[in-house]
């Protein structure tokens, strides 16, 4: 298996976990959660959190490296 994360992988991972972070977000706001699920919730949404903050950093590393790629503001505000 290749040990290098294609700049692709790392794109798509950090948009997928951009929509899941709102996603959890809109859900944790909405009053469709059981009270005894909500802590739970909460977890999940700190975990997703961190991930996309690690791709963050991971996708900021690649664009000091690769000038072509788009600016994280252009990435995270891009339609697809």
């Amino acid at each position: 298996m290749n040990e290098t994360i294609s700049n692709n992988a790392i794109i798509y991972a950090t948009l997928a976990l951009n929509s899941e972070v709102a996603l959890q977000r809109e859900y944790l706001e909405s009053d469709d959660i059981p009270s005894e699920e909500r802590e739970n919730e909460e977890d999940i949404l700190a975990d997703l959190e961190q991930a996309f903050m690690e791709f963050i950093d991971i996708y900021k590393v690649r664009c000091k490296a690769d000038k072509e790629l788009p600016t994280l503001d252009e990435l995270l505000n891009s339609e697809l």
